[in-house]
């Protein structure tokens, strides 16, 4: 520490060398002396075994069946697919390889599937496996925060190592975390950056080194290429740990702080800048504006419009979302996703900064708990009470947080279990978990029936034992015992371990996805939406298994389907393919269909450019009927395929205007059932 001070947490706790039975230095009857040498190598195996246990657990859990889920988002994959085969689309993100439209989001997350594509080819194996390192590698970034933190205030290595595997342990099972991971939305990318940037803040806090304060920077700068404005939800903690316990003089943390802001916004800059600076006419149009602005989609789509729901071009409406409010992230359609932990984590934190209060200033267990408390608090009230967009797999975004508060609170708050308040957090922690898993394991009656009580039933055994311990009559030898550990810990764990079990074994597709068994009552998804939380394509389902929308051969050709093709992806015919084939090198994009999903499905199959009308809603003005009309008469589209012209209450109807005018000046033909229109012989 700065100041040379002992941490709070670690005054009463002597650092013991362990030997070969029992804890101590002495050798009783019975003890084999041990050597220092054969001592520090225990030290150093044992915790590098352990961790890379857990790393190959997560991946294993990561990677297996991952091709199940076919294309997964098609939206993406068709963006990946589009930027494997020309930098440019690689760059401004488009949705197709001849650039005629952007996907809603910056593109660093497709930079990595598009540059994977680019080597392995295009599959489903080469676009999920990246999002599932990424979790391994958010895994262990969390366990080195974590084990980072408890380590000068346990003076003890085993100690700390054992709070960065909890931590680790409950990233890796957070049913959210799996789904996303195995997953290629950008939520991946984004977690992995911010995590990346709380390790670099708690380095820069313990070492006084402002470099890792900047590297944070760094990582929030590609965290906003990779979903915008979300990744500020992280830095008012970020800040105020470090203003408020960084060794340094207040002038210095301030002059600290203002220059990782300016790592962030070069790291964002830059491309923000370019894609401004180049003229409209030579990239492609900005999806998800209306106005072909990165700025508006910044502060309109992507920013202001998804706290008050004012998202011009948006189809669903913000009665599609939930109805926010304080408890919200604890309802049927997010509980299961990421609330079994979130009233323990938060109680550990508030026990952890009240055990503490007496700590030196630096201490780095008060920093570590702002940066992850306010993580949590942030981020989960701003998803409870916006107003607009709200997936369930949002929740992902809450899980570093809760990992970080859940093994440092855990581990360090176990060790000052003798002290009253201490035993209290923890008891009252386990049983909050208990009651926690115990409620939404109740929302899936028929999964797993019994485990809710024993679940309840761990909790309330192991929380009797840990209250115990505080009172010195039953505070002996062996009270609590390292099995009461190991069942609390099973026992906060067995519902989201459960969870993330059947998020592994389920194939999921579309655009809407979610966590765990099905339950009653979902309201993240907009019923005209026609999505699905969990789109199951089956065990054996191959990069063709998607939902058959929009165009498609089936569930949704040109009369029906609601508004499915919007959010799943077209299965065309080989017939269909074939067609679309045929001569393709004559005209820059082998057809064009309302909507970006429809799109991917046509592109995939094909891995030929394909113009989605419209952007990923069909209500970008891109193109415009005249430009369209242009187009064709340039001879550069091969095929209209027909759809649902999508008529939002805000945004462009020209997607609508473009179909009335292919409808109504070429002739309708079928090919493998899908309606089309040819526009160039």
């Amino acid at each position: 520490m700065a100041d040379g001070t002992r941490p709070a947490f670690a005054r009463r706790t002597p650092l013991t060398l362990a030997t070969g039975r029992g804890e101590g230095t002495g050798h009783g009857a019975g003890d084999r002396p041990v050597s220092l040498r054969q001592t520090r190598v225990t030290q150093l195996t044992r915790p590098r075994l352990e961790l890379t246990l857990l790393l190959l657990a997560t991946g294993a859990l990561y990677l297996w069946n991952l091709g199940a889920s076919g294309w997964a988002n098609a939206f993406y994959s068709a963006a990946a697919q589009a930027g494997s085969q020309d930098w440019t689309a690689s760059f401004f993100g488009s949705s197709d390889a001849a650039n005629a439209i952007t996907v809603d989001k910056p593109p660093a997350s497709l930079w990595v599937m598009g540059l994977s594509v680019r080597l392995f080819g295009l599959s489903s194996w080469s676009i999920l496996v990246p999002q599932a390192l990424m979790g391994v590698a958010t895994v262990w970034l969390v366990y080195l925060a974590v084990r980072r933190a408890a380590a000068p205030a346990t003076a003890d290595a085993g100690l700390a190592h054992r709070a960065g595997l909890l931590a680790g342990t409950v990233m890796a099972l957070t049913p959210a975390a799996v789904l996303m991971f195995r997953f290629n939305n950008p939520d991946a990318l984004l977690v992995l950056l911010m995590t990346a940037a709380a390790y670099a803040v708690i380095r820069s806090i313990q070492d006084a080194r402002p470099g890792w304060l900047l590297l944070a920077g760094v990582f929030l700068g590609f965290g906003f290429l990779t979903k915008q404005l979300q990744v500020l939800l992280v830095v008012p903690g970020f800040a105020v740990a470090y203003l408020l316990t960084a060794p340094a003089r207040a002038g210095k943390r301030l002059l600290h702080l203002l220059g990782a802001g300016a790592a962030m916004a070069v790291s964002a800059g830059w491309w923000l800048a370019a894609v401004e600076l180049i003229p409209a006419d030579a990239r492609p149009y900005i999806g998800g504006s209306q106005n072909n602005s990165i700025i508006e989609l910044t502060l309109g789509y992507n920013g202001l419009g998804r706290l008050n729901g004012e998202e011009t071009g948006s189809v669903g409406g913000s009665n599609g979302w939930g109805t926010p409010g304080l408890f919200r992230v604890f309802n049927s359609e997010f509980g299961g996703q990421i609330a079994w932990l979130i009233p323990s984590a938060l109680l550990l934190g508030a026990g952890l900064l009240w055990l503490g209060r007496r700590a030196p200033r630096t201490d780095a267990v008060r920093a570590s708990v702002i940066i992850w408390g306010a993580w949590v608090a942030v981020t989960g009230l701003t998803f409870s009470f916006m107003a607009g967009i709200l997936h369930a797999y949002y929740m992902v975004a809450l899980a570093p947080g809760i990992a970080g508060l859940a093994g440092l609170g855990g581990v360090l708050l176990w060790q000052r279990r003798t002290r009253p308040a201490a035993a209290a957090v923890l008891t009252t922690a386990v049983l909050a978990a208990g009651f926690m898993a115990f409620e939404l394991l109740g929302r899936t009656p028929t999964f797993l029936p019994w485990l809710r009580w024993a679940v309840l039933l761990g909790a309330v055994v192991t929380a009797i034992p840990i209250l115990a311990a505080a009172v010195p009559r039953l505070a002996s030898r062996g009270t609590l015992s390292r099995t009461t550990a190991a069942i609390a810990v099973v026992a906060a764990l067995a519902g989201p371990l459960a969870y993330s079990q059947v998020t592994a074994a389920t194939a999921h597709t579309g655009a809407i996805v979610s966590a765990g068994p099905e339950v009653s009552s979902r309201a993240g998804t907009p019923p005209a939406f026609g999505g699905q939380s969990n789109a199951n394509a089956g065990p054996n389902a191959g990069p063709n298994a998607r939902a058959n929308c929009g165009g498609g051969t089936a569930g949704g050709g040109a009369g029906g389907g609601g508004m499915g093709g919007l959010l799943n992806a077209a299965t065309p015919s080989a017939e269909l393919v074939t067609a679309l084939r045929t001569d393709a090198e004559r005209f820059t994009w082998a057809a064009a269909v309302v909507g970006s999903n429809n799109a991917a499905g046509y592109q995939l199959a094909t891995e030929l450019p394909v113009m989605a009308v419209g952007g990923f809603n069909g209500t970008d003005p891109a193109p415009t009927l005249a430009q369209f009309q242009q187009l064709v008469a340039d001879g550069t589209i091969h095929y209209f395929i027909d759809g649902l012209a999508v008529e939002g209450e805000t945004g462009s109807d020209d997607a609508a205007r473009i179909t009335a005018w292919v409808q109504s000046t070429f002739t309708a033909q079928t090919v493998g059932g899908t309606t089309v229109y040819l526009l160039a012989p």
